[in-house]
C-alpha cells in the first residue's frame, strides 16, 4: 500500500464525524457516571475524559495542537451533552444504550482520527494506529475511572472494529477514492462490526494457554 508523502486534505464530512464522535462519547461517559449515581460535576468530568481522551493523545503523537485547548467548542459540547444525559431518568435508557453509543463514537472517531493524521502528513500505517487510539482510549479511561472491567479485558470486538474502520478509510483515501466515500464506508464498516458483536455476542477467540 503506497504511503502518502504530502498531507491529505480533510474531507468535508470528517469535521461532522468529529462532532458526532465527541457527542456520543460524551453521552456514553455521562451515562456511565449517571449509573454510578454521581453528581452533575462528576457527570461532566466523565463526559469530558471519555470524549477527549483519545483525541488528546492522538494530537500529541502527530504534533497537532490539542484540539480542545485551542477551541472551547468540544468542552462546551461535552457539558451540554452531560446536562442532557443527567436530566434524563435512568429508567428511560435502554439496557444496552451505553454499548450502542460507544459503537457510534468508536466508528466515527476511528475514521476522524485516521483522517486527521493523514492531514498532518503521517504515513498510512501510523495514521491507522492514530485512528485506533483516537477511538479506543476514551472508553478505556472511562471504564478504568468508573472502576469497571475495561472493554479490552472482556474479549469484545472493540479495537478490531476501530482498526477495520480506520484501515478501510485510509486504504480508500490513499487509493484515491472520491470523498466522502472513504469516510462514509469506513465509519459504516466499523459500526457494522461492532454492532454484530453487540447484537449477537460475537467475540474474538481467547488465547488457549498451554
Amino acid at each position: 500500500m503506497p504511503l502518502p508523502l504530502m498531507p491529505v486534505p480533510i474531507e468535508t464530512v470528517l469535521p461532522w464525524l468529529d462532532i458526532a464522535g465527541i457527542a456520543v462519547f460524551a453521552a456514553s461517559g455521562a451515562l456511565a457516571a449517571a449509573r454510578k449515581r454521581l453528581d452533575f460535576i462528576g457527570t461532566c468530568f466523565f463526559a469530558l475524559i471519555t470524549a477527549t481522551g483519545g483525541g488528546t493523545l492522538r494530537d500529541l503523537l502527530i504534533g497537532a495542537p490539542i484540539f480542545w485547548m485551542r477551541d472551547p467548542a468540544p468542552v462546551i459540547l461535552c457539558v451540554a451533552v452531560a446536562v442532557a444525559v443527567w436530566a434524563v431518568p435512568l429508567r428511560w435508557w435502554p439496557d444496552r444504550a451505553l454499548d450502542w453509543l460507544d459503537a457510534a463514537g468508536l466508528s466515527a472517531y476511528a475514521v476522524y482520527g485516521a483522517g486527521k493524521a493523514l492531514h498532518f502528513g503521517i504515513p498510512a500505517i501510523a495514521a491507522i494506529a492514530a485512528g485506533v487510539i483516537t477511538a479506543c482510549l476514551g472508553g478505556i479511561i472511562r471504564d478504568i475511572t468508573a472502576g469497571v472491567p475495561s472493554i479490552l479485558l472482556r474479549q469484545d470486538i472493540y479495537v478490531t472494529a476501530a482498526l477495520c474502520a480506520a484501515a478501510l478509510f485510509v486504504i480508500l483515501t490513499v487509493a484515491g477514492a472520491a470523498a466522502p466515500w472513504p469516510s462514509v464506508l469506513g465509519c459504516a464498516f466499523g459500526f457494522a462490526i461492532r454492532a454484530i458483536a453487540i447484537r449477537w455476542g460475537v467475540r474474538m477467540p481467547a488465547h488457549r494457554g498451554r
